[in-house]
């Protein structure tokens, strides 16, 4: 797959969420859409960015944007995992890894001299048309959710 540009169209894919509901990106044409990928529920960063981007839902929301968070876990360990952190916005499944690998984002990574296959942690704005209107590799959770929060409030303006 061609690396994803600002600009282009968002691969649009159709995966279970918690809770037993089905997501699909084209669904939320008309509003900008944070598609936030992530390793693992319940591990250190994971947990921290999904509790960063709940806590400001409302600025979220007030700026026309809706958050999803996508990562390889089962339903039931995103279900979980909402529980645990009361998280507001859905969980999507990837286990087969479709949508991961359509966004280049399940990558070798390397960790004490081995290498695996994994997810890059990585943030997409997508605009209310379905392009992609900013991205953020490789990113670090601190202060990570308020510089999508005023880019999403940017492209609302």
């Amino acid at each position: 797959m061609t690396k994803l540009q600002p600009g282009s169209p968002a691969p649009d894919f159709e995966l279970p969420t918690d809770g037993g509901g089905t997501f699909r990106l084209s669904d939320l044409r008309g509003r900008n859409v944070v598609l936030y990928f992530y390793p693992k529920d319940d591990t250190t960063s994971c947990t921290q960015e999904a509790i960063d981007f709940n806590a400001l839902r409302d600025e979220f929301a007030a700026a026309n944007t809706v958050v999803i968070g996508l990562s390889p876990d089962s339903v039931k360990s995103h279900d979980k995992f909402k529980r645990k952190y009361d998280l507001q916005f859905p969980l999507v499944s990837d286990e087969t890894r479709t949508a991961l690998e359509r966004y280049g984002v399940w990558v070798e990574k390397s960790m004490y001299g081995r290498t695996y296959m994994g997810v890059e942690r990585t943030t997409l704005l997508i605009d209310p048309e379905g392009r992609v209107a900013r991205i953020w590799p490789k990113v670090r959770v601190a202060a990570h959710v308020r510089e999508v929060l005023e880019e999403a409030q940017r492209i609302s303006a």
